[in-house]
């Protein structure tokens, strides 16, 4: 082996924290269709702790903080247009 390999390992929590950064996206693209309040917030926490956790998924953990701020607006500006309840 030489010392400039640059393969890595990567950490158990790394894998976590892309599942945790895909479950937020899909969560919070499903509250802004049903209940705004209930889910995407939970979608913005995993999205953080996603983020937190870092590793090589740090930019899709971004996205999903991205994409969840984005679809609580959307969210709640459809529930409000609509007239469906928020949480």
């Amino acid at each position: 082996m030489s010392a400039t390999s640059t393969t890595r390992q990567s950490r158990p929590a790394e894998t976590v924290a892309g599942f945790l950064a895909a479950a937020a996206i899909f969560v919070s693209l499903a509250g802004v269709a049903y209940r705004p309040l209930r889910l995407i917030p939970f979608a913005i926490l995993l999205s953080l702790v996603a983020v937190g956790i870092g590793g090589r998924s740090e930019r899709l953990a971004t996205y999903a903080v991205s994409i969840s701020a984005a679809c609580f607006a959307i969210g709640l500006a459809v529930a409000v247009i609509t007239s469906h309840p928020l949480w």
